[in-house]
């Protein structure tokens, strides 16, 4: 399974890289600027044909590839002669005017917001059902646990009790968790206010998210789950002892059991050799004794999954609609993404926030993998929203003004246009190399970054 999921990862991530790359293509061809060779993947050059000018290449690895565009032998031949100026040949990258060498360097980048906004409408075209919990809470404080125990989190601080449901942050209605989740994640540091409804009463709150060491924004609460069982895996000390889906977990040992997370945590921190559960099943409610099984980890393995999930349902849009909402998410997506990077300046672990490629392949794989799982088209849905997320990334990671990318490129070349005249090639060079060095350095530490996770060293 992990072999699928990195290959669905490397072939989904190609899509996205390659859209970028068509864009250059396409960009270039239509200035006037020839397109030497244009490759899908890097390395050692498997196979290849030519057609219209272009050499089609296949290369040995198959994450995104590249466009080669005339005049970059030309670039290389002028550094070894000093020259004082690049050749400004007939359709080459350099002979073109700055203006479209912009237009160029742009395009990429434009062609990721266009695949996002496609996505997007295909994902709403098709609709789909994305599994989330109810917007109701449970503080993390009264189930932490070693270092965690006793400490007071936002949620305790603005008086949350376990059982609230919150209605709306900010104004904004959160029909589940996932809503909820979303808009505290995004929130470190900003006070928000909050709808909450208790025992039938709905009050007010106040609350500031704390930032975790990636960045993303926290106040100690989980999803409230039903302890409603779901599934029992075969052969577990649950189907031993009679327990079957459908049944409701209301007590351990006699101490009543409200959630899913109680639940987990009474056969965790008491570690009995035989738990007593008290089952209801079609109103009537009897006493089970499970004899229980350990996991290598300490926790006991009663072999069973709660419910508690519901499902959040967007329904199939005609074509008019969809295009309405693919752009509205792509507007969310890129503010999104924007406010994600903001915090990178905000004292993170830079460790735990930059993701490598080997992570986003994992992470797009998984995706990928999930929704090949799900239903044909209610499947299909999750791995578009995703690359639909990593498209944007793409665009406004390629138009930060460092050089070698994208947007250093087009920063270099208005600075021709304010100059009036060319750049020397040492000087563009010299940039450019500034550039590389510095997305090296983004790169080991991404790169370092993927070795922790995978080798659960964080």
């Amino acid at each position: 399974m992990l072999i699928v999921t990195i290959l669905l990862g490397v072939v989904c991530l190609g899509l996205v890289v390659m859209a970028h790359e068509f864009g250059h293509y396409f960009a270039g061809r239509a200035v006037g600027v020839e397109v030497e060779a244009f490759s899908i993947g890097w390395g050692p050059k498997i196979a290849s044909f030519k057609r219209g000018g272009t050499e089609w290449r296949i290369s040995a690895f198959p994450i995104g590839g590249y466009c080669k565009f005339k005049g970059e032998e030309s670039f290389r031949q002028a550094l070894e002669r000093q020259a004082p100026e690049l050749p400004r040949e007939q359709g080459s990258l350099y002979g073109a005017s700055p203006w479209r060498r912009i237009v160029i360097s742009v395009s990429g980048p434009l062609a990721n917001v266009a695949l996002a906004f496609l996505i997007f409408v295909a994902a709403s075209t098709i609709g789909y059902t994305v599994p989330t919990y109810p917007n109701r809470i449970v503080l993390l404080s009264e189930y932490a646990t070693g270092e965690e125990k006793g400490k007071t989190y936002p949620a305790d601080a603005a008086g949350l009790k376990s059982g609230d449901r919150i209605l709306s942050i900010n104004g904004k209605p959160t029909a589940d968790f996932l809503e909820l989740y979303d808009a505290i994640t995004l929130s470190p540091g900003k006070e928000l206010a909050l709808e909450v409804e208790r025992d039938g009463i709905v009050m007010q709150k106040r609350i500031t998210p704390l930032m975790r060491s990636n960045g993303s924004g926290y106040i100690g609460i989980m999803n409230w789950g039903e302890s409603v069982v779901s599934k029992v895996e075969k052969g577990s000390a649950a189907e031993i002892a009679g327990i079957q889906a459908g049944d409701r977990i209301a007590a351990i040992d006699g101490a009543p059991v409200r959630h899913a997370v109680e639940a987990i945590t009474l056969l965790r921190s008491t570690m009995p050799e035989r738990a007593s559960l008290t089952v209801e099943r079609g109103g009537l409610r009897f006493d089970l004794v499970a004899i229980l099984n350990w996991k290598q980890s300490g926790d006991s393995n009663l072999g069973i999954s709660f419910v508690g999930i519901d499902h959040y349902v967007e329904p199939a849009r005609t074509i008019g609609k969809a295009l309405s909402a693919g752009l509205s998410e792509t507007v969310s997506t890129f503010s999104t993404t924007l406010t994600g990077l903001g915090t990178l300046f905000k004292g993170v672990n830079i460790f735990e926030a930059l993701s490598g490629p080997a992570r986003i392949t994992y992470y797009v794989g998984q995706s990928a993998t999930e929704g090949i799982s799900r239903s044909a088209s209610g499947g299909l849905a999750l791995p578009l929203n995703f690359l639909g997320f990593l498209s944007i990334g793409l665009f406004i990671m390629n138009l930060l003004p460092i050089p070698a990318l994208d947007g250093g490129q087009t920063v270099m070349y208005i600075v021709e246009i304010a100059r009036r005249r060319p750049l020397k090639p040492m000087t563009i060079y010299r940039y450019q190399l500034v550039g590389m060095m510095f997305i090296l350095g983004i790169f080991v530490l991404a790169t370092v970054g993927d070795l922790l996770f995978f080798t659960g060293s964080r």
